[in-house]
């Protein structure tokens, strides 16, 4: 896992998704988009991030800096790799 601090580019809603560790069945999942600081908006690195559970409730405004802690991982469906990035936790930073 990797530590960043990072900007909050935007923000999906959360919505539930089907999920076999889940004692109910299902988790709620929300979609963030975050930014490095110092990085134009044009050519900065940016990551589409998952954040799910109690997380997926959270929200960020655009704008918000964050200390947040990224899991990269892969995964292969039909013969395609994917790349997943989870936000395992995230935390505003005061202004």
């Amino acid at each position: 896992m990797e530590v960043k601090v990072l900007r909050v580019v935007r923000q999906g809603e959360a919505f539930s998704v089907q999920s076999q560790k889940a004692e109910t069945g299902s988790i709620q999942k929300c979609n963030i988009v975050l930014r490095e600081l110092g990085e134009t908006w044009k050519f900065g690195n940016e990551y589409v991030c998952a954040m799910l559970g109690d997380l997926a409730a959270c929200r960020f405004s655009e704008g918000d800096v964050v200390l947040a802690t990224l899991r990269f991982s892969t995964h292969e469906y039909q013969g395609q790799v994917f790349q997943d990035v989870l936000a395992t936790d995230i935390v505003p930073l005061k202004k």
